[in-house]
C-alpha cells in the first residue's frame, strides 16, 4: 500500500451497507445465519487472494443484491461507479422468465456459464471467491448436517457439474485466479467424495 492510499474505503461501506439494508430479512439458506455473512465472506477471501480494489470489493458485497433482492442495476447505477454495476450485471443470473415464473435450474445455469466466461477478469475473479465460499460452507456444513445436499434445486451430480464448469468458465488459465480457481477445485473434488451413493 502507498502512502496516498487509505484502508477505509467509503465506497466499501457505501456497498456494505446497501448490502446489508437489501439482505436484511434474508437468511443462508437452510440456517439462521444472516445472509449478509455470504457477500462479506467472497470479499474477505478476495483480499486474501490479493484482490483489493475497491471498486472489486464494492461488487462482491453487491453481487446477489440484484439476482435475490428488489434491488435493480439502475438503482444501485445512481449511487456506484459503472464498473461495480458492471460487474455485478455479469454475476447475476436470471431466474424467472418473461411471465415472472422460475427457470429451470439447468438453463439458467447453463446461461450464466456463459455469461461468466464472458465477463471480465474482475467479474470472474467475484465469482470464484463466491465459489469458493459456497463450496466451503458447504464442505463445513457437511461435517454436523448429512441431508446436506436436500438443501438445493439440483441432485449432487448435477451440482458438482455446475461447479466443475464455473471454475474453468471463470477462471481461465489467468495466474491472477490460479489460487481461488485451485482452491475451488479442491473443495469441489472434496465434495465428491461425500456424495450420497444413492444419489
Amino acid at each position: 500500500m502507498t502512502n496516498n492510499q487509505s484502508l477505509f474505503s467509503p465506497l466499501v461501506e457505501r456497498a456494505m451497507r446497501v448490502a446489508a439494508r437489501c439482505h436484511r430479512e434474508q437468511t443462508r439458506k437452510a440456517s439462521d445465519l444472516p445472509y449478509l455473512t455470504h457477500p462479506a465472506s467472497v470479499a474477505m477471501l478476495l483480499t486474501k487472494a490479493g484482490i483489493t480494489d475497491d471498486e472489486i470489493l464494492a461488487a462482491a458485497l453487491l453481487h446477489d443484491v440484484v439476482e435475490d433482492t428488489d434491488c435493480s442495476l439502475a438503482v444501485l447505477a445512481v449511487d456506484f461507479p459503472p464498473k461495480v454495476i458492471e460487474f455485478v450485471a455479469a454475476l447475476t443470473e436470471t431466474k424467472r422468465d418473461d411471465s415472472g415464473q422460475k427457470r429451470l435450474w439447468q438453463d439458467r445455469k447453463t446461461e450464466h456459464l456463459m455469461h461468466v466466461a464472458a465477463a471480465s477478469w474482475e467479474a470472474r475473479a467475484i465469482t470464484l471467491a463466491d465459489k469458493l465460499h459456497n463450496l466451503g460452507t458447504m464442505v463445513f456444513d457437511l461435517e454436523t448436517d448429512p441431508g446436506l445436499w436436500a438443501r438445493f434445486n439440483a441432485p449432487p451430480d448435477r451440482l458438482l457439474w455446475y461447479y466443475r464448469e464455473m471454475i474453468v468458465a471463470a477462471s481461465q488459465g489467468e495466474p491472477q485466479l490460479s489460487v481461488l480457481a485451485e482452491e475451488c477445485s479442491k473443495l469441489v473434488e472434496h465434495l465428491a467424495t461425500r456424495t450420497p451413493v444413492n444419489a
